[in-house]
């Protein structure tokens, strides 16, 4: 099982998300519980079609933290 990290952006319209260990996968959705649905399916495609294709499967190695500034 690999476990990828996911950013997620609000935009003028809607939310989109990315991951920065998956190039070119992406997803988009008017909600943020809509855009993390979307994300799990693209990852998940992503991920099979790199195995489909014997390539390798990046290992997840990115991680978020927050920053406190006044």
């Amino acid at each position: 099982m690999y476990r990828y990290l996911i950013v997620v952006e609000k935009s003028q319209n809607n939310y989109s998300a990315y991951s920065p260990d998956l190039p070119g996968c992406i997803a988009t959705g008017p909600t943020v519980e809509e855009v993390k649905e979307r994300m799990q399916t693209a990852v998940a495609m992503h991920v099979q079609g790199l195995i489909e294709d014997h390539l390798s499967v990046p290992e997840p190695h990115s991680f978020a933290e927050y920053v406190a500034v006044q």
